[in-house]
């Protein structure tokens, strides 16, 4: 295929794609574009032509590093492209106008421009999301969904935790924080200079609405605060959720819990996420529902699930936002030794506290509460209520929203690693991972004179699925158990009296 300029048909794509420029910017963009990649004539900057902006941008990175203009690493090779996208991105303000005036014919048509615009100048970085691998593993809670994660690193929860209480760094203060729109980045922080937000008011306070970078599900979402404060969960968290999901009734919306362990990785910036997704925990079942005298209106339910989850539905907003402050208030203050359910420290630290995950179903509202607790112990140092040591060789991470759906984010390490044991199974030459030996040993003695070259991967990747129901069930407070759920039961009676 013959080679032929990138920067005419890459200011073609920016054209086409940002209505602030016009045909009369050509010549500036052309000149833009040679300065950013440290080229004299754009006649010397060759390869093949093609009508896809990511695809040009990638190569116009490629001649910088070449050329010695940047650096050849990947956090350079990302503001690169990052500044060259930016050029086929309108600015905020035209983003934001134009996504509202789409919102008076649907908030689908808003959001349906929004997330097409997040995809085409690689702010939703969807080659690299496809590298993900996903397969879906039947247990008895449903189609549990398991994604290998090979788009992102691992997180460790001490990290986490750690993060949530350091001081903020100068500049932006976190990666949630308004400021990161059109930032240039750094080697030590993402690239954002193709970064929208879309600004919106939430009961009223100004929010942002933006997709997710590294998105785990179809239109993943991210609304935050456009101040940068901590997480917390309280009735004013109920109340955005409704208000957020009233505005895109077409998405999901839930909340990370606001302390260390059984919280997100992004505790010090409050946010929610959303998207449009069905998940595993939408589909499960209510097992055994009261009766609620206070809120007629309302059902109350708990879903069988490996975690404790407590559904409300009904149409009136106020009823529900009532009935989950008044769960929310009675957990943060409920214990049970005989289940390990400590609601404070004798020096009064906090150990409870909801996920909450809002959805629009069928005209009503439903709202999923789910209990965590954080406590640790001697015999559990990470979380008593988080995966305990013996499945921390498939997860070890945070239990976070969208795990607690049913969708796992498990690390990348786990692509090569699961290939040892599977040779490991089928006893050829291998280099297992210790800490997967004893599993490993067990599936051996499980599937004795059954294994074979077509079937041990999709048996390795079942027993994945079924360890992940296991860290579910690890953070569940209230155990799968007849005694656990009586436990459970008990709880509920408190609320409802």
């Amino acid at each position: 295929m013959s080679q032929t300029s990138l920067v005419t048909p890459f200011v073609t794509e920016i054209l086409k794609n940002n209505p602030q420029f016009q045909d009369l910017d050509r010549v500036y963009l052309q000149n833009q574009i040679l300065t950013l990649i440290g080229a004299d004539d754009f006649d010397e900057v060759v390869g093949i032509a093609t009508n896809q902006p990511i695809e040009l941008a990638n190569q116009l990175v490629d001649y910088a590093v070449e050329h010695q203009t940047i650096a050849d690493n990947q956090p350079a090779r990302e503001i690169l492209e990052a500044q060259l996208l930016n050029l086929i991105t309108p600015p905020p303000s035209y983003v934001n106008q134009h996504f509202w005036n789409l919102y008076q014919e649907s908030s689908q048509a808003a959001t349906k421009y929004f997330y097409h615009l997040s995809t085409a100048n690689d702010y939703v970085k969807t080659a690299q999301i496809a590298k993900n691998i996903k397969f879906p593993v039947a247990t008895e809670y449903g189609d549990l969904e398991i994604t290998i994660n090979l788009s992102k690193p691992e997180k460790d929860p001490k990290a986490i935790a750690a993060a949530a209480t350091a001081a903020p760094s100068s500049y932006p203060a976190c990666q949630l924080c308004m400021t990161n729109e059109g930032y240039r980045g750094r080697l030590n922080y993402p690239a954002r200079s193709n970064h929208r937000i879309v600004r919106f008011n939430l009961n009223g306070q100004t929010w942002g609405f933006q997709y997710s970078p590294y998105a785990y599900f179809n239109e993943h979402c991210i609304f935050l605060d456009s101040v940068h404060e901590p997480m917390h969960i309280n009735r004013q968290t109920f109340c955005n959720l409704f208000a957020i999901i009233s505005k895109f009734p077409h998405y999901f919306v839930g909340s990370n819990a606001d302390l260390p362990i059984v919280g997100g990785s992004m505790l010090s910036h409050e946010h929610y996420q959303g998207g449009r997704h069905v998940f595993p925990m939408n589909q499960a079942q209510v097992e055994r529902e009261f009766q609620w005298s206070a809120y007629p209106e309302i059902k109350l339910g708990v879903v069988k699930w490996p975690m404790s989850v407590i559904r409300l539905t009904g149409a009136n907003q106020a009823q529900l936002i009532n009935a989950a402050t008044t769960i929310l208030a009675q957990w943060q203050n409920y214990s049970d030794e005989s289940q390990s359910i400590i609601a404070h420290d004798a020096d009064g630290t906090p150990h409870h506290t909801i996920t909450p995950i809002a959805n629009k179903v069928d005209g009503e509202y439903q709202l999923d509460l789910v209990l965590r607790d954080n406590q640790t112990s001697t015999a559990y140092p990470d979380g008593i209520f988080h995966p305990h040591q013996d499945v921390q060789h498939i997860k070890k991470e945070n239990i976070g929203l969208i795990e607690v759906m049913g969708l796992a984010i498990l690390p990348g390490r786990l692509l090569n690693e699961l290939t040892e044991v599977s040779k490991y199974l089928l006893d050829q030459p291998n280099q297992i991972a210790a800490m997967h030996q004893p599993w490993a040993d067990q599936l051996k003695a499980k599937y004795a004179n059954q294994l074979t070259t077509d079937n041990v991967k999709q048996i390795v990747r079942e027993e994945v699925g079924h360890i992940f129901a296991r860290v579910l069930e690890d953070a569940g407070v209230f155990k799968r158990t007849t005694v656990g759920q009586a436990a459970f039961d008990k709880f509920i009676q408190q609320v409802i009296a």
